[in-house]
C-alpha cells in the first residue's frame, strides 16, 4: 500500500503520452494538459497508448523524479470516470495501488462512506 502525506495528490493525465518523455517533456505536459504546478509536490501519472508502460513524475523536496513501470504482460486500465473526455482526472491513493497492481478499478464495489464537504 502507498503511503502518502494527505496533503499530496494524484492527478491522472487520460491522453496516452510517448513514454520517451523525460522531466521537462512530462513537466510540460502538467502545465499544458492539467494546467497544474509540476513542482507543487503532487504526483502527475502518465500512460502510453498501448497501456503497457505507466511513468509518475513528482518534485522530491529538491529536484524532479520520474518513476518507471513496464508491463511484460497485461495493459494498466484506466478507470472509465477518468477517462470521460476530459484531459486528467484526480485519483485516489488506493486507486492508484489498484492500478499498479492490475486490479480493474470499475469493477470494485465501493460502500458510501462519509465526505467532508469541500
Amino acid at each position: 500500500m502507498l503511503s502518502l502525506p494527505p496533503s499530496v495528490r494524484i492527478y491522472l493525465c487520460t491522453k496516452p503520452i510517448d513514454c520517451r518523455r523525460s522531466f521537462d517533456g512530462l513537466c510540460a505536459l502538467v502545465v499544458e494538459q492539467l494546467q497544474l504546478d509540476p513542482l507543487s509536490g503532487h504526483l502527475f501519472v502518465f500512460r502510453n497508448r498501448s497501456g503497457q508502460r505507466l511513468k509518475i513524475l513528482y518534485w522530491d523536496r529538491d529536484g524532479l523524479a520520474v518513476w518507471y513501470k513496464r508491463l511484460e504482460q497485461g495493459t494498466f486500465k484506466l478507470p472509465t470516470s477518468a477517462s470521460s473526455g476530459s484531459q486528467g482526472a484526480e485519483i485516489t491513493p488506493a486507486a492508484l495501488a489498484m492500478l499498479l497492481e492490475g486490479i480493474d478499478i470499475d469493477t470494485c464495489k465501493r460502500h458510501q462512506r462519509y465526505c467532508r464537504p469541500t
